[in-house]
């Protein structure tokens, strides 16, 4: 377990549909990409069926009761910009993205952020210095 504070976390109803996913794809990832409309949501995909590279930045893991860690991913571009930012995974009634596996389930990922508050930005190294 890391000393450093989670940049990610996911809400009860999304932690539900994640169940219902994992039991029907198996082990999932998740990857927030920089581009537009559905491409700026969170997609959700089976491990193995999107291969993140060098210009990724892993953001931490999912803690979903009853399934291992939900690892999480981002441009390192769209990283530059959220990088003070806390990101929760929640879901909403709706079509989302055709790749993410919550497509054909009527609802869709999206994300809920907030600021970094003093206490993580210190400990993850963005406090101003001065």
């Amino acid at each position: 377990m890391s000393d450093q504070p989670s940049r990610v976390a996911v809400s009860e109803d999304a932690a539900a549909l994640l169940r219902q996913l994992t039991a029907q794809h198996g082990p999932l990832m998740f990857h927030q990409s920089g581009g537009c409309c559905d491409g700026s949501s969170p997609m959700c995909y089976p491990i193995g069926m999107f291969i993140t590279g060098a210009s990724d930045v892993r953001l931490g893991a999912l803690e979903v009761p009853g399934l291992d860690p939900i690892e999480v991913y981002m441009s390192e571009s769209q990283f530059e910009y959220w990088k003070y930012t806390h990101l929760t995974i929640d879901v909403v009634e709706g079509r989302g993205a055709g790749f993410s596996v919550e497509g054909p389930t009527g609802k869709r990922f999206l994300i809920r952020s907030r600021m970094l508050d003093a206490i993580e930005l210190e400990e993850l190294g963005l406090a101003p210095q001065g």
